[in-house]
């Protein structure tokens, strides 16, 4: 094989490398893709869950937006007092703060990405964090103290 067939065979393999890997990075990969459901009063909602540092802080950052029955689930291993923001958020959203035994302990209703670079802690320690459409809360009268099943 002459010294150029050989050059123009790594040249070609090392673009073929650097466009994989290029457009690898590039995908826009979900912040989760298990699905779940949460029931809220007679409400289902189907959730994807955010259980991994990665998942949780990419949340809904980037999406368009929610169906009227659809959410994110957020997990956290600990009981803290666990804080959100807007940052590349593209829509408004209710943000439900649940406890170890999956009650309502508070509740942020419209929170809009203009509000971005504040934060949005709850009054209670949580374990689960719950964002919705905004106005779901007002619709369906989720309160502090409600149970919601996962």
């Amino acid at each position: 094989m002459s010294n150029i067939t050989r050059y123009t065979f790594v040249l070609a393999a090392c673009l073929i490398v650097a466009g994989v890997a290029f457009f690898w990075f590039q995908w826009d990969f979900p912040a989760s893709k298990e699905v779940s459901f949460a029931k809220i009063g007679d409400q289902t909602v189907r959730v994807t869950i955010a259980d991994t540092p990665e998942s949780r802080e990419r949340g809904l950052s980037g999406r368009d937006g929610l169906a009227s029955d659809e959410g994110m689930l957020f997990v956290f291993p600990n009981d803290e007092y666990h804080m959100f923001w807007m940052k590349d958020m593209l829509f408004s959203i209710d943000i439900v703060w649940l406890s170890r035994d999956k009650t309502v302990v508070d509740i942020a209703e419209d929170v809009s990405p203009d509000t971005f670079p504040s934060s949005f802690s709850p009054r209670a320690l949580a374990r689960y964090v719950l964002e919705l459409p905004a106005g779901f809360v007002e619709e369906y009268t989720v309160q502090i103290g409600d149970e919601v099943q996962l």
